[in-house]
């Protein structure tokens, strides 16, 4: 049978015990609670010491218990899959690192994190594309009556120019992007793009005053560039690409 531990999801600031309701990992509707030192806690639910893969029905539990505790408080995100053998083991990670998780809690007192995500409309942007370069454009004319077994070297070679215009207008549009929304950010995280057509995908880390000012940014760069992309803006999440402690729990 496997040993049972705690598995922790964030660091917060509460001096008292509270229960955020059966959001456990693992399926079985484990209670997710907070274990205090002095004022700060960690946000804990039962678990098996064991190795979560790291997948969708694994992260979602993890992310959904951060989610609810932000609600109520500031929260540090601790690394997917950490678990302390028990509670004292909890205890005693608070207790020799409390004055880094209050700096760091401190810190990110009233910040939240905003994601946005830009894409461009596929229809739209190869035509604009033809329209700008126009190099493309005559050869793409200069084959388009003749037998494709003999264009095939031309037709590689249009595929190679657009991939190129494409990346071209996707820096530029990203430039442009950052250069509107990143003043109003504390700090900036870009992470990887999937899809040839995903301009962007960034983090932002917002203080709280900030952030109608910064759906207004998002709101008119839809009017600026709504007709060749589209836009993802998701709004308050906890600050998974800004923290992301990693508590190594053997050393304690």
């Amino acid at each position: 049978m496997e040993k049972e531990g705690k598995y922790i999801y964030c660091i917060t600031g509460s001096n008292q015990f509270q229960s955020f309701g059966p959001l456990g990992i693992g399926g079985r509707g484990d209670e997710v609670y907070t274990i205090c030192f002095n004022d700060i806690a960690a946000v804990v639910s039962n678990s098996p010491v064991k190795k979560y893969p790291v997948s969708r029905e694994n992260l979602i539990p993890h992310e959904k218990a951060v989610e609810e505790v932000m609600r109520y408080y500031t929260v540090l995100p601790v690394r997917f899959c950490t678990i302390a053998e028990d509670e004292a083991k909890v205890k005693r990670i608070l207790e020799i690192e409390h004055d880094r998780f209050a700096d760091s809690l401190r810190n990110m007192e009233g910040k939240k994190e905003l994601g946005l995500k830009a894409i461009f409309k596929e229809d739209v942007i190869y035509k604009d594309i033809l329209e700008k370069y126009k190099d493309i454009k005559v050869l793409k004319e200069k084959i388009a009556a003749l037998p494709s077994e003999k264009t095939y070297l031309q037709r590689a070679k249009i595929g190679e120019m657009v991939e190129a215009a494409l990346e071209k207008e996707k820096a530029e549009c990203k430039e442009d992007i950052l250069n509107i929304l990143s003043p109003l950010a504390v700090e900036v995280k870009t992470n990887n793009t999937y899809g040839e057509l995903m301009i962007i995908s960034a983090a932002f880390l917002v203080q709280k005053d900030k952030e109608p000012e910064f759906d207004q940014k998002v709101e008119e760069l839809n009017t600026k560039f709504g007709d060749r992309m589209k836009f993802k803006y998701v709004g308050t999440l906890p600050p998974f690409n800004f923290v992301n402690l990693v508590i190594e729990t053997g050393k304690y």
